[in-house]
C-alpha cells in the first residue's frame, strides 16, 4: 500500500465513536508500542497514533481483544487505510477486490485471496461495531456479504476448474455459475443476513440433474466439488481461514452425500420434513452458484414451509425443541424468572447467575427470541405472506403490524435481541472463538463488562437481567401449555355414558353417542391414529362434550363433529388448534348446531376452519375489506404462475366465505357489510388472477401494442351485494388500435429452451386470454372452484365469443340490445383493466344506458315500462316461485325490487341517477325526482329485508329452497326477521311482498295477463 499518504487525515466518522476503556492496561500498552514500530516500518507518520480517537481505539483493542490486536499488528496498512477512509469504503474495496479475482487462478491463489479478505474484513467490521460507527444490522449485513462473496468466488473457481478439466460442460464458462445447476443455499443467520462475528456458516449444497441430462457421473463430481468448497472455506494455513462450514442442515445428513440432488431433497421435504426443518427454511437463501436454480428449488418446497392451513401443533414442536436444547446442551439454568432484580443488594447475585450463561441457547437468550418469531411465522405465514421475513427483527415487526404480538412485546424482544447480539459479538471478538457463554469467573466477567462499556460486572448484570426476564416471560407465554381440564375422558372409559348424560344427552341417544365415541378409539379414523392425537382428544373431550350437550340436538351435533373429525388429514394439527383456541370449540359447535349446510362445508373444506380464528380481520375490515384484499394481493405478488396460485386462493376464498357466514350467523356483521367484504374479496381474486394469467399469456404469445382487456362484473358482483353461493356474472371486453392486426412476440433465447411462440391475430389473442382467465377462475379443486362464472349477460349471450371487442359492444347496444340486457347493464362495474381502457368502456356503458343511440323501442318510456312488466310476468310464468321461502322469485320479492331499480334507471335522463348498487340507486333516483322519498325508503328497506333473508337462508340451508325450515333454522330466521314464530315470519314476508308489488304497479306498471306476454322481450 505504498500509495497511502504519510500525513494523518483521520476519517471524520471515527471522531464520533465511543470506545470502551481497556480492561487489560498492559495489553493496551503493548499494542501502542507495537503499532508505533509497525508504522515506522511502513513509512507512516507517527502523528496518526497521537490522535485521541486512535489512541482510544487502540486501548479498546489492546485492552480487550487479543485477536483484534493481532490483526492490527499483522495488517498495519489495512489499519491505516481504515483510519483514513473509514469502514464503509474499506469494506466495499475488500469485496470488490475479491469479486475481481479470476476464477482460473490456481487454487492456492484463490485461497490466499479469500483468507486475506477475511482478515481485513474482520478488523474493519469489529472496529465499526465496537466504536458504534455501524448499527447491528450494518454489522451483520457486512459479515453476511463477506461470507456470501467468498462463497461466490470459491464456487465460481471450482465450477470453472471442473469445466476446464472436462468434468463438466457449462453453458457459459465465462459466467460459470449461470445454468450450472449447482447451488449453495445459505441457512440460519447467513440466510437471514444476520451472521455473527465468529459464526460458522450453515449451508445446504444442491444440484439439479436436469441441467446436465446426459451426464452419468454428476453426483460424484458435485460431491467432490462440495468437499473442495469446504476445504477452501475452513482449512487453516499461514493466512488463517475463511469460515467454518456446517452442512448438517441438509436433508437426512446421516444418509445423504454432501451435495444432494433436487429430486432427492424435494422428496424428502414432501414426505419426511420436520418442524425444525420448516423453521430453518424460513431463512434459506441461494447465495452462490446457480441462483436461479436455487430459487426454483425453494419454490418447489414452498408448500412444505408455508402450510396453507393454520398449524398450531408447530408451537408444541418448537417448545419441545427448546426443551431438548435445555436438557441435552445444558444451556443456561433455571430460576431466571425467580431472580430478584429490583434492589441494589441483588446485583452480586444477578452477576453470579450470569456467570457461564449461554446467551444464545440459555433462558432469555437469542434463540428464544428467534423461536417466538419463527413459531408465529410458521402458524400464520401460509396465509399471510407479509409475515415471511427471514430476519428476526423484521419478522417481529411484521408480527406486530399483524397484531399477533403487542407493541410492548415487540419492544422487549427487539431490545433483548439487540443486547444479546452485542454481547455475542464481544464474546467472539476476544479470541475469534465461536462461543456464546459469558465468562465463568467473577474477574473475567468484570473484564468483559468493561469491554461492554459498563463499569463492572454488577452493572452489566443490572443492564442485562431485567430485559432477559421480560423476554423470557414472553417466550413462556407463547409456548406455555394451554389450560387443561382437571379431568380427561377416554372414549373407551366405562363411565363415558355417565359423562354423556351429565353433558346433556338424552337417555335414548346415549347408545348411539357412545358408539361414535368408541369408534374414535379403534384406529378407524386417520386423524386419531397417533398417540399424540389420542392424548389431545382425551384432554379436550370433556369440554367438547359439554359444548355439544348444550345444543338443541346433541346427537346430531356429535354426528356432524364426527364427520368433521373423520375428514381431517392431520388430527394433531386440528386438535392442537382446538386446544390453543378454546373459544373455537364453542364457535364450531354453534355452526354444527345451526347450519347443516355450513357443517358440511366445514367438513369438506378444512381451510374454512382457519376463518373462524381470524375474527380480528372481520372486526377491522371496513367497506373496502382492506385485510382480505391485501392478503390476496400479497399472494398474487409472490405467485409463480396460476397453478401455484390457485390452491392458495381457494383456501383464502373458502376461509373468508365461511368466516363471513359465521359472522352473519352470530349477528356480528350486517348483511350490507358482509356483502361488501365478500365482493371485495372476489374483486381482488379476479384482478390478481387476470394479472397472473396475463403474465403467462404474454410470455407465450407476446403482447398487442396499445391493446387492453377489461373485466366487467354484473349482477350481485356488480352491485357489491354478493351472497353465499353467488356466482359471478361477467363480461370481458377488449380493445386495440385499428392498425394493429396481431400480437408482437418477444425474442426468446433458444439457450433457455423456451418454445418460440407464433404471433396471434389481435382478436384471437384476447379471446384466448379470456378463455384462460375464465378457465382458471372456474377450475375445479378439492374445495371446488374459486367461483362459478356466468357469461350469458355478454352481447349475444352464450352464442357469442367469450370476449367481445369494444367496437362490437358499442354496435350491439346501438342496434340489437334487448331491454333486459340494458337492465342488466345498470349493475355493470368495471373491476379490472387498464385505466384508459376502463374509461372508454365506462363511456360506452353510459351511452348504452342513456339509450340515445338505442333501438326505437327503448326510446319510448311507455314501451320500456311495458317491456319490464312483460319480462317480470314471463319469469313468473316460466320460473314460478317454489314457495314462500323463494325470496328472489316470489311475487313482490327481491327480483321485483331490483326490476324497479333497473327500469327506473333506464328511464332516468342523467347518469347521476344511476348506481350499480340497488339501495344507492334508489337514493339517487329520489334525488332526481324519479321516486318519492317515501317510495325510496320503502324500497331500500325492502331491498335489505329480502337480501338479509335470502343470505341467511343460504347460510342455513344452502342454495336449495326449502319447503319448510327445521327448528334450529326457524329460531335464527325469526331473529333475523324480527318475528316471534313461523306464522309471524310468513306474515312479515307477505306484508313486505304486497308493499313491493304495489310499488311495482305504481312505478312501472301492471303485469300483463299470462296470455299476452311478449316472449321476445
Amino acid at each position: 500500500m505504498s500509495h497511502l499518504p504519510t500525513s494523518p487525515d483521520l476519517h471524520h466518522g471515527w471522531h464520533a465513536c465511543t470506545w470502551p476503556p481497556a480492561a487489560d492496561a498492559r495489553g493496551a500498552h503493548l499494542l501502542h508500542e507495537d503499532m508505533e514500530r509497525a508504522f515506522v516500518e511502513c513509512g507512516l507518520d507517527m502523528a496518526w497514533l497521537s490522535a485521541p480517537a486512535v489512541a482510544a481505539m487502540l486501548d479498546a483493542m489492546g485492552g480487550n481483544s487479543p485477536y483484534l490486536s493481532d490483526l492490527a499488528r499483522r495488517d498495519t496498512e489495512t489499519f491505516a487505510r481504515l483510519l483514513r477512509d473509514g469502514p464503509d469504503r474499506v469494506m466495499r474495496d475488500i469485496l470488490a477486490d475479491m469479486r475481481a479475482e479470476s476464477p482460473q487462478q490456481p487454487r492456492h491463489a484463490i485461497a490466499h485471496t479469500l483468507r486475506t479478505a477475511k482478515r481485513h474484513a474482520a478488523l474493519t467490521i469489529a472496529l465499526a461495531d465496537i466504536g458504534g460507527a455501524w448499527s447491528l444490522q450494518q454489522v451483520t449485513h457486512a459479515l453476511s456479504h463477506l461470507a456470501e462473496t467468498t462463497l461466490q468466488v470459491a464456487v465460481r473457481h471450482l465450477l470453472r476448474t471442473a469445466h476446464d478439466a472436462g468434468h463438466l460442460v457449462l453453458p457459459d464458462p465465462d459466467d460459470a455459475a449461470r445454468g450450472s445447476g449447482f447451488v449453495v443455499l445459505a441457512m440460519g443467520k447467513l440466510g437471514a443476513r444476520e451472521l455473527n462475528y465468529s459464526s460458522d456458516i450453515d449451508l445446504i449444497v444442491l444440484y439439479d440433474p436436469a441441467c446436465h441430462p446426459e451426464h452419468e457421473d454428476l453426483r460424484r463430481i458435485f460431491v467432490r466439488m462440495t468437499s473442495d468448497l469446504v476445504g477452501l472455506m475452513e482449512a487453516r494455513d499461514a493466512d488463517g481461514y475463511v469460515f467454518r462450514t456446517d452442512l448438517r442442515l441438509r436433508p437426512d445428513p446421516s444418509a445423504t452425500p454432501l451435495a444432494v440432488s433436487f429430486p432427492t431433497a424435494i422428496t424428502y421435504y414432501e414426505s419426511m420434513g420436520r418442524t425444525w426443518e420448516r423453521a430453518a427454511m424460513i431463512k434459506a437463501r441461494p447465495v452462490a452458484g446457480d441462483i436461479a436454480a436455487g430459487q426454483r428449488f425453494l419454490a418447489a418446497i414452498h408448500p412444505f414451509v408455508w402450510r396453507r392451513h393454520l398449524d398450531f401443533a408447530v408451537i408444541d414442536d418448537i417448545h419441545d425443541m427448546k426443551a431438548r436444547i435445555d436438557r441435552h446442551r445444558n444451556a443456561g439454568r433455571g430460576g431466571l424468572l425467580d431472580m430478584a432484580t429490583d434492589t441494589p443488594a441483588c446485583t452480586d447475585a444477578m452477576r453470579d447467575w450470569l456467570l457461564g450463561h449461554d446467551v444464545k441457547l440459555g433462558q432469555g437468550g437469542i434463540r428464544e427470541v428467534e423461536f417466538v418469531a419463527q413459531a408465529l411465522q410458521l402458524v400464520w405465514g401460509g396465509r399471510r405472506p407479509d409475515l415471511r421475513d427471514p430476519t428476526t427483527l423484521g419478522a417481529l415487526r411484521h408480527l406486530t403490524q399483524a397484531e399477533l404480538i403487542t407493541h410492548a412485546q415487540y419492544t422487549i424482544l427487539s431490545r433483548n435481541y439487540h443486547m444479546m447480539r452485542q454481547v455475542e459479538h464481544r464474546l467472539q471478538m476476544r479470541a475469534d472463538h465461536q462461543t456464546h457463554k459469558l465468562p465463568e469467573t467473577t474477574d473475567r466477567f468484570a473484564q468483559f463488562a468493561i469491554f461492554m462499556n459498563e463499569v463492572d460486572g454488577p452493572a452489566l448484570a443490572r443492564a442485562m437481567l431485567p430485559v432477559m426476564q421480560q423476554s423470557r416471560r414472553i417466550f413462556e407465554h407463547q409456548f406455555s401449555e394451554p389450560d387443561r381440564p382437571d379431568d380427561t375422558i377416554a372414549p373407551e372409559d366405562a363411565q363415558v355414558g355417565e359423562h354423556l348424560e351429565q353433558a346433556g344427552f338424552a337417555p335414548d341417544t346415549l347408545d348411539a353417542a357412545r358408539g361414535i365415541l368408541q369408534r374414535w378409539d379403534t384406529n378407524r379414523l386417520r386423524a386419531l391414529r397417533s398417540d399424540r392425537a389420542r392424548m389431545l382428544l382425551h384432554r379436550l373431550l370433556p369440554g367438547i362434550l359439554r359444548e355439544i350437550g348444550a345444543r338443541r340436538d346433541p346427537l346430531t351435533v356429535l354426528r356432524r363433529f364426527d364427520t368433521l373429525l373423520e375428514r381431517q388429514w392431520a388430527g394433531v394439527q386440528f386438535l392442537s388448534l382446538l386446544e390453543r383456541n378454546p373459544a373455537l370449540v364453542r364457535r364450531i359447535m354453534t355452526v354444527l348446531d345451526c347450519s347443516a349446510f355450513l357443517a358440511n362445508h366445514l367438513a369438506q373444506a378444512p381451510s374454512a376452519l382457519d376463518g373462524l380464528l381470524d375474527a380480528s380481520t372481520i372486526e377491522a375490515a371496513d367497506d373496502t375489506a382492506r385485510a382480505a384484499v391485501l392478503l390476496v394481493r400479497q399472494h398474487v405478488a409472490q405467485a409463480m404462475g396460476p397453478e401455484r396460485l390457485l390452491p392458495v386462493l381457494r383456501g383464502l376464498v373458502c376461509g373468508e366465505e365461511f368466516r363471513l357466514s359465521v359472522a352473519r350467523l352470530e349477528h356480528r356483521m350486517t348483511e350490507d357489510r358482509t356483502a361488501r367484504v365478500r365482493t371485495a374479496m372476489a374483486d381482488a381474486v379476479m384482478r390478481g388472477l387476470l394479472r397472473t394469467v396475463m403474465t403467462e399469456h404474454r410470455a407465450r404469445h407476446g403482447h398487442v401494442p396499445g391493446g387492453a382487456m377489461a373485466v366487467v362484473a354484473m349482477g350481485k358482483a356488480g352491485s357489491r351485494e354478493m351472497m353465499p353461493g353467488s356466482d359471478l356474472d361477467l363480461m370481458l371486453v377488449f380493445d386495440h388500435p385499428d392498425d394493429v392486426m396481431e400480437s408482437v412476440v418477444p425474442r426468446t433465447r433458444r439457450a433457455t429452451g423456451a418454445p418460440v411462440a407464433r404471433p396471434l391475430g389481435a382478436g384471437t389473442y384476447y379471446v384466448r386470454l379470456a378463455h384462460a382467465f375464465i378457465a382458471t377462475l372456474t377450475a375445479p379443486g378439492a374445495e371446488g372452484p374459486l367461483y362459478e362464472a356466468d357469461m350469458r349477460l355478454r352481447p349475444s349471450g352464450s352464442k357469442g365469443p367469450v370476449a367481445v371487442s369494444l367496437s362490437s359492444f358499442r354496435r350491439y347496444h346501438a342496434e340489437s340490445a334487448w331491454t333486459w340486457e340494458r337492465m342488466a347493464l345498470t349493475r355493470a362495474r368495471i373491476i379490472a383493466g387498464a385505466p384508459a381502457m376502463a374509461e372508454r368502456l365506462r363511456a360506452a356503458i353510459d351511452t348504452a344506458l342513456d339509450g340515445t343511440s338505442g333501438n326505437a323501442r327503448a326510446l319510448h318510456a311507455d314501451a320500456l315500462r311495458a317491456d319490464v312488466c312483460s319480462m317480470r310476468a314471463r319469469l313468473m310464468r316460466d320460473l314460478p316461485p317454489q314457495g314462500p321461502w323463494d325470496i328472489k322469485r316470489r311475487a313482490g320479492g327481491l327480483m321485483e325490487v331490483e326490476f324497479i331499480a333497473q327500469g327506473l334507471q333506464l328511464l332516468a335522463a342523467a347518469p347521476g341517477a344511476r348506481s350499480p348498487c340497488t339501495r344507492v340507486a334508489f337514493t339517487r333516483l329520489a334525488r332526481a325526482g324519479m321516486l318519492s322519498a317515501a317510495d325510496a325508503r320503502l324500497l331500500r328497506r325492502a331491498d335489505l329485508f329480502w337480501r338479509s333473508a335470502q343470505s341467511m337462508l343460504r347460510i342455513l340451508m344452502g342454495t336449495e329452497i326449502p319447503d319448510a325450515l327445521p327448528p334450529a333454522a326457524q329460531e335464527i330466521m325469526m331473529r333475523e326477521l324480527d318475528a316471534r314464530d313461523e306464522q309471524g315470519m310468513l306474515a312479515r314476508m307477505d306484508d313486505m311482498a304486497q308493499r313491493v308489488r304495489d310499488a311495482f304497479v305504481r312505478l312501472i306498471g301492471p303485469l300483463p295477463p299470462i296470455g299476452n306476454i311478449d316472449d321476445g322481450t
